[in-house]
Formats: structure tokens, C-alpha cells, sequence
């Protein structure tokens, strides 16, 4: 069984006992958390697509631990006019585990 669901603005394609990294969410380490935004639903063949969500469906899961990504460097540069600039971030993710897929 698996279904793909809305988490922060992405799509995931999501089983039960998966563990996932997603954008930053709110909540501390344990925390159990419910999305509602279930587009399809695949129980052993049977398919049930949403119209655009599917109703009384739900995933729920629970924080594992906050963690950041690895570091990315942005390095714009200007020939022949001495302009260098040198910037760079690392992303905040959540990782999940999905307890449960209800349909």
C-alpha cells in the first residue's frame, strides 16, 4: 500500500514504516504529525484518485530529527571587469517516518 501526499508544497510518493527527508516543520523530535492532503491511494491494486484530494484519507507520521543539508556555494563572476561574488547556504530538513496510511 502507498500513496502520494502533500507535504509543504511537494508531492512524495510514500509507504508505511519509510522514512523521508522534507523541508523544515514545525514540532520537536517525537512529535507525531497528520497531513490530510492525500492525492491518490494504491491498496494492493486497487486505485483511488483524488478529486483534487482524496476525502477521509490521511498519512500519519512522526518527527525522527531535524538535520541540514549539505552546503551549497553560488560564485557569480564577471569577466574582465573584476567582479567576484561568493555566497552560499545549507537547507533545513525534517526526516519523517510514516507510521501510517489511512483510506
Amino acid at each position: 500500500m502507498y500513496a502520494i501526499v502533500n507535504i509543504a508544497g511537494q508531492q512524495f510518493k510514500v509507504q508505511k514504516d519509510q522514512s523521508l527527508f522534507v523541508h523544515r516543520l514545525e514540532g520537536n523530535e517525537g512529535d507525531a504529525l497528520e497531513f490530510g492532503e492525500v492525492l491518490l491511494v494504491d491498496n494492493e491494486g486497487k486505485v483511488t484518485v483524488g478529486n483534487p484530494t482524496v476525502k477521509n484519507a490521511s498519512v500519519s507520521a512522526t518527527i525522527v530529527e531535524h538535520a541540514k543539508g549539505d552546503k551549497v556555494i553560488i560564485f557569480k563572476k564577471k569577466r574582465r571587469k573584476g567582479y567576484q561574488k561568493r555566497n552560499g547556504h545549507r537547507q533545513q530538513f525534517t526526516k519523517i517516518m510514516v507510521s501510517d496510511i489511512k483510506a
